[in-house]
């Protein structure tokens, strides 16, 4: 059994979100992504299926030409290869649930890009 709390100790930076790794499980990588208001992660995607929560705030998740403005309690799930971006309206903690072969650094990689 793994826990985890994502309204514990979380940190906003500045300088862009802030990526922390909740925990590993057979299958899955649980992350929080904490981004202040205004922040942004530039389009990007990845080859594998993701599942997106916004624990709390509101962000702007843009796919395929739309904005989705997603607020807490909102929940999306994507495909892999699809091109998104994402927008903080005002602060935010995002869960990002990714597939064991993906890689946790490639979230920080398009952070600091």
């Amino acid at each position: 059994m793994k826990t985890a709390e994502l309204l514990k100790d979380v940190e906003y930076k500045e300088g862009g979100p802030v990526i922390s790794v909740m925990f590993e499980t057979a299958f899955t990588k649980e992350i929080r992504i904490a981004m202040k208001k205004g922040q942004m992660m530039k389009e990007h995607q990845t080859p594998f299926a993701i599942v997106v929560e916004i624990i709390d705030g509101k962000l702007d998740f843009g796919v395929q030409g739309k904005v989705l403005n997603l607020d807490r309690g909102s929940l999306l799930a994507l495909e892999g290869n699809v091109p998104h971006d994402l927008k903080a309206v005002e602060n935010c903690i995002v869960r990002l649930t990714l597939t064991k072969s993906d890689e946790s650094e490639r979230v920080q990689k398009v952070i600091n890009s």
